[in-house]
């Protein structure tokens, strides 16, 4: 082999040589990277595609506040509901997290003694939170709040929100448009507590007064006082579930 020093060359193709590496050495390490991000969620959509014949479990997504704890009426609520959602053949998913998640982790473990249910948390890395809570019986962890609600869109037959903050906000309004461009038909979302008819007014008047919503729009939420009004919604939804596997002859057990 020829050592640098006896290559042939020309002046013609030395120019040409250092104007590839000052090309090389310009290259936008971040342009790396997106295009790296927008790849990978292309791979993501594309297994997406990849659907079940059908959805073997019933599953409820929990979404409430990680700052309401043990004594407020509103973490008992929580608590119950999962309870007897959980004695219904239902599986709990939250984040894992404190709060009303861990309330609702916890409502599906001593509910689940009855049934075939689990609990399930999909954590995610927060400097002020530890990890999951104990009620889980499955922990997922995530790195990004997108990858994390994906997961629960992937996981979850039917959305129950409670009162919480600009994550619970956030998750709310994402599993909302899915339902709205109908990415996600037949979830029931539901609204339960008095921090909601608010917001629901509020979007009345600014959206759907304006044109930015359909009234339609709307109807895809449902919105209850208590927790009690929201266990005749999934029940209703969990029968039907269930009408649709045993139509398909899908009577396997639960693994």
């Amino acid at each position: 082999m020829a050592s640098e020093k006896d290559r042939t060359t020309t002046p013609q193709l030395e120019e040409l040589r250092k104007a590839t590496a000052k090309k090389r050495s310009s290259i936008d390490p971040s342009h790396i990277l997106d295009r790296a991000i927008y790849h990978l969620w292309d791979t993501i959509n594309d297994l997406d595609q990849i659907q079940p014949e059908r959805v073997e479990h019933y599953r409820v997504s929990i979404f409430g506040s990680s700052r309401i704890q043990p004594g407020d009426p509103i973490y008992a609520e929580v608590k119950k509901l999962s309870y007897e959602l959980a004695r219904m053949g239902v599986d709990i998913v939250t984040g894992g997290g404190p709060g009303l998640m861990e309330a609702a982790n916890a409502g599906a473990v001593e509910g689940q003694v009855e049934s075939h249910a689990r609990s399930f948390g999909l954590a995610i890395h927060l400097p002020k939170e530890e990890g999951a809570n104990p009620f889980v019986n499955k922990v997922f962890r995530h790195r990004t709040f997108f990858s994390r609600l994906h997961h629960f869109v992937r996981l979850s037959s039917a959305f129950i929100v409670f009162p919480g903050g600009i994550g619970t906000a956030l998750e709310l309004f994402m599993v909302w448009q899915l339902l709205q461009v109908k990415h996600v038909t037949e979830h029931p979302l539901i609204l339960v507590g008095t921090m909601w008819p608010g917001l629901i007014d509020w979007i009345q008047q600014t959206m759907v007064e304006r044109g930015l919503v359909s009234p339609g729009d709307l109807d895809v939420v449902s919105v209850v006082s208590s927790s009690e009004e929201a266990i005749p919604i999934i029940r209703a939804s969990y029968e039907r579930f269930k009408e649709e596997k045993n139509r398909n002859g899908n009577t396997g057990r639960r693994t």
